[in-house]
């Protein structure tokens, strides 16, 4: 096993694929994250903003959007949307990131409005006797002090993130991930199941160092933001 591993990393051809798909899977990751953030932020805005008779249909079409994306397998829906919803050709990529930030934006919501959810009540009052209207008093107030509890949350969705774009070669997407790329190229120059086995480890040890820098980022962001609240 380590000699086939050596020969993979010794071969020039696979060491660019491994770099190449190193790259495809962080900027999946990241345009993915983005999106995520976005229809997260919008998503918790929505379902804990005031019950009035105009919000509800937001409400129960985002109620319906979070069970949907959070009750089913993240391979099932990157299925339907490369080949029923987004079944353009030459679409595959970015179907695949759609679905991704979809997923996520889903997981991110519940960890926005939990983080809300923990601020005193109190705040939300006090800014509404300032005057603020109750989205100004939310995103001057209330979020800000919501960011610390969000963070942790937010910091394991992208980790998780990252390990599922490890199942955009399932549907053929070109360009791939890490390891899409790195097992084609094995499958291709080498043929055998060893190289299967060594290639297989050797793209488990980049995700885990990937993750491992994720999370050393994340508690720094968590170490900041408790040396501001002092």
């Amino acid at each position: 096993m380590f000699a086939d591993i050596i020969k993979i990393l010794s071969n020039a051809e696979l060491t660019g694929y491994i770099f190449e798909g190193l790259w495809h899977s962080l900027l999946v990751t990241l345009i993915a994250a983005l999106l995520g953030l976005f229809l997260g932020f919008v998503v918790a805005i929505v379902k804990i903003a005031p019950n009035n008779a105009w919000m509800r249909p937001f409400k129960i079409v985002c109620d319906i959007y979070t069970t949907v994306f959070r009750g089913t397998p993240v391979a099932l829906q990157l299925f339907i949307m490369v080949f029923a919803v987004f079944a353009i050709p030459g679409f595959k990529p970015y179907a695949a990131i759609i679905t991704f930030g979809i997923n996520s934006g889903a997981y991110v919501s519940e960890s926005i409005r939990a983080g809300i959810a923990s601020v005193d009540k109190g705040q939300m009052e006090a800014g509404r006797a300032l005057g603020f209207t109750w989205l100004q008093t939310m995103i001057r107030i209330v979020l800000p002090q919501a960011v610390k509890n969000i963070i942790p949350a937010i910091g394991n969705e992208m980790i998780a993130l990252l390990k599922e774009t490890s199942i955009i070669g399932w549907v053929g997407s070109t360009p791939g991930s890490l390891t899409f790329d790195l097992n084609a190229a094995a499958s291709t120059i080498f043929r055998s199941v060893p190289n299967y086995l060594a290639s297989g480890l050797i793209v488990g040890c980049f995700y885990l160092v990937i993750v491992y820098i994720m999370v050393l980022i994340v508690k720094l962001i968590e170490r900041r933001l408790a040396k501001n609240e002092r």
